[in-house]
């Protein structure tokens, strides 16, 4: 029998419905994963399924920096005499950091510090270091100390103190005294301006002037030098014109007058020096013949500016040939002593008095003549001689008698 499209349609309708409702049955009896149920556990075995977890950081105790140590100094705590051109060296236990801040010295010293490899200090002076001088050495501790490139630091403050000795070059002494006026030459140091002083070549710093000595010349000051002032002077060597020079020195600057030169010497040398301030006194020689008849002259910068007649000693007592310097003077004094018949004198009230070798002195008597042997080793003027010669003679002044 043939069907009608309208029966051919809702055939097509129903067996689309039925095939609907057989795919829904099969979803609903596909295996699902295990749960729990109010009926107990499901047969069917769970898929593992990795879980996320959050990434943790171990929890390190860093480990703090070793303390920071001096291991050497040089020079040592309480080393004498340093040598005064010596550096300053620091070393440390460990490399330091490029900001660690610098030692202390006291006095200021010029100069600069510097790294020396990783875990030393260097100072080194710019001139030198002061000359008898005690030097401390203060490395602070802390946060405003010394501190390693790992952070470690100083436990508390390193505090040492050393003594420079001073020098000791004749040859240097000579071109000081020369460039303050003290000698009969001139010092022209090669690296002085031809149109300036050599003085005004000095540093104003006494902690930069050279105690070594320096290139340079010497020339004598005047034209005319007597023969027996010129014998007096070598270069390099302490002679008696050093020695008068010096006594000169000490005697303008309240110092005791021994003619040697030592830590207040030196001290008082370079503080002048460096405060360019020249001896401005001519520069004066005594001259005494024993050659009859008996004379004294007084040379001044060049030229003999008085003459007068003199008496030496007697054949017994004669006065001693050689130049020495003046190392004491009075006014008026007694002299005292014993005559050679061994009888004792006391002759006070004598005028204008230069000691300058032993008892033997330069000074008035008063005697019916001049210019013959009459004294017991001194050089005996007239009251008024005496008295010309007493503003040429200061402490210091070479007087030779030959």
């Amino acid at each position: 029998m043939k069907k009608s499209p309208v029966a051919r349609a809702l055939l097509i309708a129903a067996v689309l419905i039925v095939a609907l409702l057989v795919a829904v049955a099969a979803v609903g009896l596909a295996p699902r994963p295990a749960s729990a149920s109010a009926g107990g556990a499901s047969s069917a075995s769970p898929i593992p399924v990795a879980a996320a977890s959050p990434s943790v950081t171990p929890s390190v105790t860093p480990t703090p920096a070793a303390p920071l140590k001096v291991t050497a100094v040089s020079p040592a705590a309480g080393a004498k005499k340093v040598a005064f051109g010596q550096t300053i060296r620091v070393t440390f236990s460990a490399p330091l950091a490029a900001t660690t801040p610098f030692p202390l010295l006291s006095p200021a010293i010029p100069g600069a510090w510097r790294h020396a490899g990783t875990s030393a200090l260097v100072f080194v002076p710019q001139g030198h270091l002061p000359v008898y001088t005690q030097v401390r050495l203060t490395i602070p501790a802390g946060s405003a100390g010394a501190h390693g490139a790992d952070g470690g630091r100083l436990a508390k403050p390193y505090v040492i103190k050393f003594t420079v000795g001073g020098p000791s070059s004749v040859l240097r002494l000579q071109q000081l005294l020369a460039e303050l006026g003290y000698l009969p030459l001139h010092f022209h140091p090669a690296t002085a301006s031809p149109k300036k002083p050599a003085l005004l070549s000095e540093p104003k710093d006494a902690d930069l002037i050279a105690l070594r000595p320096v290139d340079g010349h010497f020339t004598w000051r005047w034209a005319h030098i007597p023969s027996s002032l010129g014998a007096l002077w070598t270069r390099g060597e302490q002679t008696v014109l050093i020695r008068g020079a010096l006594m000169a020195f000490e005697a303008g600057h309240g110092l005791g007058t021994d003619g040697s030169a030592g830590r207040k010497v030196w001290t008082a040398l370079l503080a002048q020096v460096a405060a360019h301030k020249a001896h401005k006194a001519p520069y004066r020689y005594i001259l005494v013949s024993t050659a009859l008849p008996e004379k004294l002259k007084v040379w001044s910068n060049g030229a003999t500016i008085y003459t007068t007649p003199a008496n030496t000693g007697i054949a017994s007592r004669p006065t001693a040939k050689g130049t020495f310097p003046v190392y004491a003077r009075y006014r008026t004094t007694t002299m005292s002593g014993t005559n050679p018949d061994g009888t004792h004198y006391n002759d006070p009230g004598v005028p204008y008095v230069a000691y300058f070798n032993g008892g033997d002195a330069v000074h008035g008597f008063v005697r019916a003549s001049y210019g013959s042997p009459q004294s017991l080793g001194c050089v005996e003027l007239s009251y008024s001689s005496a008295a010309v010669v007493w503003k040429y003679d200061p402490l210091g002044t070479l007087v030779t008698v030959h």
